[in-house]
C-alpha cells in the first residue's frame, strides 16, 4: 500500500512546464507569475509581445524560468507554434493553461460574422487545437499531464445583457473538460476546468465601465481579484489532485447566490 504524507499536497512545480494562454494581462499574467513561482518554467503566450517580454524578464530577474511567444489565438499555426517554443526552450509542455477568451458585448441577434467566429476561435477553438496538441506530444513522450482550462459561472446562469455567445462558450469548455478527461485518462492527463465568477481584470474592467459598480449586486459586496484563484489553480497543477479529472471548480465568492432581501 502507497503511504501518502500528511498532508498529501504541495506546490513544488519544479521540473514542470507550462504553457499560459492571454498571459498578457488579467488572470493570465497573474496564473503565469504563480506558477512560475512554484517552480515551473513557463511559456507566455499572447498576442503583445512587449508585455510577454517584460513578464518574461520580471519572472527571470525574480530566479524564475520564462519564454515569451507571440500567439493569435485564432491561427492554428501560431498554437502550434507556440508549443513549438516552448519545447524548444524547455522541454516538452506537462502544464496547459486554456486562459485567453473575448467577452462578445452584444445581443445575439446584433453580432456580425466576423465577432462570432472570432469569439468561437478564441474561446473554443483555440484551447480545443492547443489540448490536443499538448495531448498528443505528451502521449507521444509517454508523460503525465495536467491541463486546466477556463470556463465560467456564466456556464451555470445567464441573465442576459449580451453575453450569450460567450455563455455558449463557456458551457462548451466545461463540457470539452469532461469529455477529454475522459480521452486521455489511459494516459494520465488530468484535465480540469476553474469556473470563475466576476474577478477583477482588464475584461471586467470594460464590463463594469458598461453596467457600473457590480457590487450592489452580489452578496458579500466586493468583487474578488486574481490572487484568490491561486490555490485553486496550483491544486489542479500538482500532485495534490492526481485523481482529479474531468472537475469544473467553481469559483465565484458566493456570487451565484445573490442577493435575498
Amino acid at each position: 500500500m502507497t503511504e501518502y504524507p500528511i498532508p498529501n499536497s504541495g506546490g513544488d512545480l519544479s521540473g514542470r512546464v507550462a504553457l499560459v494562454t492571454g498571459a498578457s494581462s488579467g488572470l493570465g499574467e497573474r496564473f503565469a507569475r504563480v506558477l512560475a513561482s512554484q517552480g515551473a518554467a513557463v511559456v507566455l503566450c499572447a498576442r503583445r509581445m512587449d508585455r510577454l517580454e517584460a513578464l518574461a524578464n520580471e519572472i527571470e530577474a525574480a530566479g524564475g524560468k520564462a519564454v515569451a511567444a507571440e500567439m493569435d489565438a485564432t491561427d492554428a499555426d501560431a498554437l502550434v507554434a507556440a508549443v513549438d517554443t516552448g519545447e524548444a526552450a524547455f522541454g516538452t509542455v506537462d502544464i496547459l493553461i486554456n486562459n485567453a477568451g473575448v467577452p462578445d458585448a452584444q445581443r445575439a441577434h446584433k453580432m456580425p460574422v466576423d465577432l462570432v467566429d472570432r469569439v468561437l476561435g478564441v474561446n473554443l477553438r483555440a484551447p480545443w487545437l492547443l489540448s490536443t496538441e499538448v495531448a498528443r506530444r505528451l502521449i507521444e513522450a509517454k508523460k503525465p499531464g495536467n491541463i486546466v482550462n477556463i470556463s465560467s459561472t456564466a456556464h451555470y446562469r445567464y441573465d442576459g445583457g449580451g453575453a450569450a455567445l460567450y455563455a455558449v462558450t463557456k458551457t462548451a469548455i466545461a463540457r470539452m473538460t469532461e469529455t477529454l478527461s475522459t480521452e486521455w485518462a489511459f494516459a494520465n492527463i488530468n484535465v480540469n476546468a476553474i469556473a470563475p465568477g466576476m474577478f477583477v481584470s482588464e475584461m471586467t474592467d470594460g464590463m463594469f465601465a458598461r453596467i457600473g459598480d457590480p457590487r450592489e449586486w452580489v452578496a458579500r459586496k466586493r468583487i474578488p481579484v486574481p490572487a484568490q484563484l491561486d490555490s485553486t489553480l496550483l491544486y489542479l497543477c500538482n500532485p495534490a489532485s492526481e485523481c482529479v479529472t474531468g472537475a469544473v471548480i467553481k469559483v465565484d465568492d458566493g456570487q451565484s447566490a445573490r442577493m435575498k432581501m
